[in-house]
């Protein structure tokens, strides 16, 4: 590991401030992902900026209804809060679905959103990669992509984006909040991540020094909300596909729907599409067969990973069963494949 420098932020503002004068610095909270990376050589940082112990930790409702959740919150504490299992099961299920119990209780909700991918040619520096490397090329695309990406790829990379509460949150409308030297601003969470088109060395619309302060929720979806995430083992492993729906049926027609997909994309993908098609239809196995097929027409998938268009639609059209006939969050979460 390359020698750096480490400073312990008093405040948000001197955090930013001190990344600002190190272009070659990085923000550490967690560290679940980074460190990680840090072993294997992909990044180098020059300096760390630790963020863990500055007062962003908070959840609480806003005015409006919704709910404000501080990018220091740790996934244990997110996944646990009475307003989050209640309010949002989508996001609690979502969460618990990630990683293990140890690492939940360290991860925070700015590094989960900001996490880089696990393709494998990624994390090995013997390889070319375009994320790690710009113009070095994409082995993963006549190589071993069986896990990447079927929608929104390019000619310069197929890596998929991990993170299982991004999903959920895409689904649920959330904003993220941003600090930086220019002041703060707001993006919603679907804007938040990039696809990867000839830059798939950012993964992000995050800049220089910014900072991740809060990511904040409207008030629920009426109706109910669900995560459904199936993986090749039963533990601590990332989604083939994932989904996560909010459904709101009224006399049997479909009033209101959220839904998006992790595992087949560089971000978390808003299934705009399907959910085009699905308000004011009737709320039926059939009806959300269609819109989900509607929305995987745009796949292209790769040698090895055709399964994953089958497997997001019978997904989907099992999560948004579940919340149709329930009229509540999915009762089932987990899933594997053989």
């Amino acid at each position: 590991m390359r020698r750096f420098a480490y400073t312990r932020a008093d405040d948000v503002d001197a955090a930013i401030a001190a990344l600002a004068d190190h272009p070659d610095g990085v923000f550490l909270g967690g560290g679940t992902n980074l460190v990680d990376l840090m072993k294997l050589g992909v990044v180098s940082p020059g300096l760390l900026v630790d963020v863990s112990r500055l007062p962003l930790a908070e959840i609480r409702e806003t005015a409006g209804g919704g709910l404000w959740i501080g990018s220091g919150v740790r996934n244990s504490d997110l996944a646990a809060h009475p307003a989050v299992r209640t309010r949002y099961p989508a996001l609690s299920q979502a969460v618990l679905a990630g990683a293990s119990g140890q690492i939940r209780n360290t991860a925070t909700t700015g590094g989960n959103l900001l996490q880089r991918t696990r393709c494998l040619y990624f994390q090995d520096v013997g390889k070319p990669c375009n994320k790690r490397v710009p113009g070095s090329g994409c082995p993963a695309r006549d190589g071993v992509h069986r896990d990447l990406a079927v929608l929104g790829h390019s000619e310069a990379c197929v890596a998929t984006h991990p993170s299982d509460m991004a999903v959920a949150l895409a689904a649920l409308d959330a904003v993220v909040h941003l600090r930086g030297p220019g002041g703060e601003r707001t993006v919603d969470l679907t804007d938040f991540h990039r696809l990867p088109g000839d830059e798939p060395h950012l993964d992000t619309v995050i800049r220089p020094a910014e900072l991740v302060v809060a990511v904040e929720l409207p008030p629920p979806p009426a109706g109910g909300s669900g995560y459904r995430k199936v993986r090749d083992r039963a533990s601590y492993a990332f989604a083939l596909v994932s989904v996560a729906a909010a459904l709101e049926v009224r006399d049997g027609s479909v009033q209101d729907v959220r839904l998006a997909f992790g595992g087949l994309a560089h971000k978390p993908w808003r299934a705009r599409a399907a959910e085009g098609a699905l308000r004011g239809a009737r709320a039926t196995e059939e009806s959300f067969t269609r819109a989900a097929d509607a929305e995987l027409a745009a796949a292209e998938p790769l040698r090895d990973n055709a399964f994953k268009v089958r497997l997001a639609r019978n997904l989907a059209v099992r999560v948004l069963s579940g919340l149709a006939s329930l009229g509540g969050a999915a009762a089932v979460t987990e899933g594997t494949v053989s």
